[in-house]
């Protein structure tokens, strides 16, 4: 890995720098964990493979862009800017970011596919090489942001995907800061933990969110400081999944939410999510499975679990579909 510090041009042009990865870089595949929804106030792609994103960091607010550019075969290096009080850390961090630190080459599949892989037909690890050789610049992201992943964690929680993403926005659009720089217009940085807490019950209710999950991110909020003491111990593991599940409302599905996005933790899966085991299941051996089944088909790569659910994702399969669509409520009106 290079950074090479670049001079700033006057306010506009912000800090600067530029990252030389050493490894293949995928930037969209890298960082889609972190959009939730293409209206996400917080992220915004562009026509040119360039991404803005706005970040409350340690130090303050901040707006980042990078721009990838492609140097050689398998080479790219990520022209990033920052802007706003959190600009220097946001740019000390990009290269955890874009998964530096990550281990890919641990999940070895081509291996894989030479014995035999319990509950795997030869077939599908076949298949799954195949991917993880097409996309060598996958990585794992680290954001060091736990907050900011905690709070669209307990949004989805036991509600579909289009009500989190309206929420999010819409609380966001309400409660969070114009980010500084020249950021895209409707951007916003998520709130402190102070804001977080002080959204009124009533914008809750606006925006679709009811009592329970209101009351679990205003909990989180109140120890944000003690979650981000938890990036000390690693990329994930049971001692960062203790901290985060002692907070009432956290499960093991949120907590798995959060350390996927700001610990880069490569085994954390989503058990209880309405689809993903179904998903697995359907990749591995063609039919539905529960979420016992789907463990015991990641036993095998036990340690790079999420990085195998990754790639399933990546590879296009979304497994069919029974039974009615999940309904969504409008809590609003009541």
């Amino acid at each position: 890995m290079t950074l090479r510090a670049r001079g700033a041009e006057g306010a506009e042009a912000g800090a600067a720098l530029d990252y030389c990865p050493e490894h293949p870089l995928d930037l969209a595949s890298t960082l889609s964990p972190l959009q939730r929804g293409r209206g996400d106030p917080t992220s915004q792609w562009m026509p040119d493979g360039s991404v803005w994103r706005t970040q409350r960091t340690p130090r303050g607010a901040a707006t980042l862009h990078l721009e990838p550019r492609r140097v050689a075969p398998g080479k790219t290096v990520v022209r990033a800017r920052a802007w706003g009080p959190g600009a220097e850390w946001s740019l000390a961090h990009v290269p955890a970011l874009l998964g530096d630190g990550d281990d890919p080459e641990s999940l070895d599949l081509a291996a894989a596919a030479a014995r035999p892989v319990p509950g795997w037909p030869a077939s599908a690890v076949a298949a799954l090489a195949s991917v993880q050789r097409r996309r060598p610049g996958v990585r794992l992201t680290r954001t060091e942001l736990v907050l900011e992943a905690a709070v669209p964690a307990v949004l989805e929680q036991k509600v579909t995907g289009v009500e989190a993403r309206r929420a999010w926005r819409r609380l966001l659009l309400q409660h969070g800061e114009v980010p500084p720089g020249p950021a895209p217009e409707g951007m916003r940085v998520v709130p402190t933990p102070e804001g977080w807490r002080s959204i009124p019950d009533h914008d809750w209710h606006r925006a679709g969110v009811g009592p329970q999950r209101m009351r679990t991110i205003r909990r989180v909020a109140a120890v944000a400081s003690a979650l981000d003491r938890t990036l000390d111990l690693g990329r994930g593991g049971p001692a960062v999944v203790a901290a985060l599940t002692s907070i009432p409302g956290v499960g093991i599905w949120t907590a798995a939410e959060i350390t996927q996005r700001a610990h880069g933790d490569p085994d954390a899966v989503s058990v209880g999510d309405a689809h993903l085991s179904h998903v697995v299941g359907h990749y591995v051996t063609g039919e539905r499975t529960d979420d016992d089944g789907m463990l015991a088909l990641l036993a095998p790569f036990s340690g790079q679990r999420q990085r195998v659910v990754r790639l399933i994702t990546l590879s296009g399969v979304t497994g069919p579909r029974f039974g009615p669509k999940a309904t969504i409520e409008d809590h609003r009106a009541r």
